[in-house]
């Protein structure tokens, strides 16, 4: 989880926008306008034929590490279907370009069905390596680094598990608020860009409340949804902006992003290390929530340094958290990516470090992290072609992993070759290499 980033949080996360009226194409009818934004990113970005354009480096093919995957296949089928099915509601307009190559909705449609082609022959590790590297070109993200060189941040996020009550008593103070009436959208006369906000007294259009004035005025008395016993978790589920409710009679409820206030987040984690309260490796989710129970007379300050507010609505019709596309995110093979910076309809390859817990529960070790995933979530810290965030799921393993992964790694898109060089017969199916 990215606690240093300028511009979290995420979320199901990813949460940046209100909500909106959502275009005849997308057949979820609860998303909101970050989900919007997304597809607008996709289908309608400054360029002729509603094109998204990514700038991917080209590495020498041979120089791409094996394409092994540790995880098991059938939720790679299960998240690539998915994404199939997505891609199936893309307007006909809906295009891909990379480099000098233009891959169509047909193109991206193909590369998607031919990777699952290939995964349902269900390939040794060497035969599903080649059959990749023989039907798709890999582009590489340029990385964080100014000079392309491929390296990136990669996080994770999960769906925690807190209690609560839907009602305020006992301990259950700390509300989580429901999108309220007075949330609008409009655009900003400085900055001329869509924000969120309110109208005031005056009926001026001006910035929604801060997190401090929510929390602090009560400004929202009628929008609470749910009552939660530690502010710190209500802090958390902001963050991962997507997680299930545990309720005083044992039932569980999922609860999910709707909107936000509009307001630029600042990072509480980056805000202790400038304090010289931590440094900048200890600053993790686990250690920050050290610090807040230690200093008590502190958390509301930290808490409060970030203005960005999130909204929440129940999902009662999904078990998984969804994606910023509307689709149910696979733990493992879901990640969010910047849609205005690396193509949100190709498949991926990501390569980076994962925790290895011990028998207590607790981060031992870490070890080579190897997977396709598909983008298929947003995030508001999720910034360029160097920032990728994984989702985990949910449990002790989902939480812990979550909290301590910030490392290293590289990102690759597939495009189909036949597709990408302009050949449309889809007739043509992937055929496993033969082996020795």
């Amino acid at each position: 989880m990215p606690w240093l980033s300028a511009n979290w949080p995420r979320r199901s996360s990813k949460p940046d926008e209100p909500m909106q009226a959502q275009p005849p194409i997308i057949p979820c009818r609860f998303l909101s306008l970050r989900a919007l934004l997304f597809l607008f990113l996709l289908l309608f970005p400054p360029c002729m034929g509603y094109c998204q354009v990514s700038a991917l480096l080209t590495p020498p093919q041979e120089q791409i590490p094996p394409l092994h995957d540790d995880m098991d296949n059938q939720s790679l089928i299960i998240a690539a279907t998915r994404h199939l099915d997505y891609l199936r509601t893309l307007p006909s307009t809906a295009s891909l370009q990379v480099k000098d190559n233009h891959c169509s909705r047909e193109c991206l449609l193909e590369s998607m069905e031919t990777f699952l082609q290939i995964l349902r022959q269900n390939p040794c590790p060497a035969a599903l390596d080649q059959a990749v590297r023989e039907n798709f070109i890999l582009y590489q993200a340029g990385g964080r680094d100014k000079k392309n060189n491929g390296e990136m941040l990669i996080t994770g996020y999960y769906e925690p598990l807190l209690d609560g009550s839907l009602t305020r008593k006992g301990d259950f103070i700390h509300p989580l608020y429901a999108q309220p009436e007075g949330l609008i959208s409009y655009q900003d006369k400085r900055t001329g860009k869509k924000t969120s906000g309110r109208v005031d007294i005056n009926g001026e259009k001006v910035p929604f409340w801060s997190r401090a004035e929510i929390e602090k005025e009560n400004h929202l008395a009628g929008s609470e949804l749910v009552y939660l016993k530690d502010p710190v978790d209500s802090f958390v589920l902001h963050v991962q902006g997507s997680g299930k409710i545990r309720l005083p009679n044992g039932s569980q409820r999922a609860i999910q992003f709707a909107a936000t206030n509009g307001l630029e987040y600042k990072s509480i984690g980056k805000l202790l290390v400038d304090e010289e309260k931590m440094s900048c490796q200890e600053a993790t989710m686990p250690t920050i929530r050290q610090y807040l129970e230690k200093n008590p007379e502190d958390r509301q300050r930290i808490l409060h340094h970030n203005p960005r507010f999130v909204f929440f609505q129940w999902n009662d019709k999904k078990d998984s958290p969804t994606g910023s596309i509307g689709l149910p995110l696979t733990p493992g093979r879901s990640i969010a990516v910047d849609p205005k910076t690396l193509p949100t309809g190709a498949m991926a390859y990501l390569i980076s470090r994962k925790p290895v817990l011990n028998n207590q529960g607790q981060l031992e070790r870490w070890e080579t992290l190897q997977r396709f995933v598909l983008p298929q979530d947003t995030g508001s810290a999720i910034k360029g072609p160097g920032r990728a965030d994984l989702f985990l799921g949910n449990g002790h393993y989902a939480e812990v992993a979550a909290g301590n992964m910030k490392e290293e790694g590289q990102l690759y898109f597939l495009v189909k070759r036949q597709a990408n060089h302009g050949e449309t017969d889809s007739a043509v199916a992937a055929k496993l290499p033969d082996l020795p």
